[in-house]
């Protein structure tokens, strides 16, 4: 039985006239390819995603706020019809209607007011 002697050396191509190895070309143009591939998609992919997961988080954040709002303005009519100590209007709910909208009025108004910037 005859024992293996030491591995031959690989066999490749000498440097080309630039200095290059002639065989480390198609590694050298996948390596690039890839570089500039990873460079597009930082540049362009990251960003519209980033972008488009900030609005989608704005919408689901403004219609959970809406729901709220709504909300806030049934709990307070509720409660001030019950709890109103107005005596001759306490289960009127037209009371309690018109505190609720006179609150969103002045708060409104309030918005209005600031829509624009000071004239100086």
């Amino acid at each position: 039985m005859a024992t293996p002697g030491p591995a031959a050396p690989a066999v490749s191509a000498g440097p080309d006239a630039r200095g290059a190895r002639s065989d480390d070309w198609a590694a050298q143009a996948a390596d690039t390819i890839d570089r500039v591939i990873t460079g597009i998609g930082d540049k362009t992919a990251r960003p519209l995603t980033a972008i488009a997961g900030a609005i989608v988080f704005g919408l689901v954040l403004a219609a959970v706020g809406f729901a709220l709002l709504v909300l806030l303005a049934v709990a307070s009519v509720r409660a001030l019809n019950v709890y109103l100590p107005i005596e001759p209007y306490s289960r009127a709910v037209w009371v309690s209607d018109a505190i609720v909208g006179g609150i969103f009025t002045l708060i409104g108004l309030f918005v209005w007011r600031k829509r624009r910037p000071k004239r100086t």
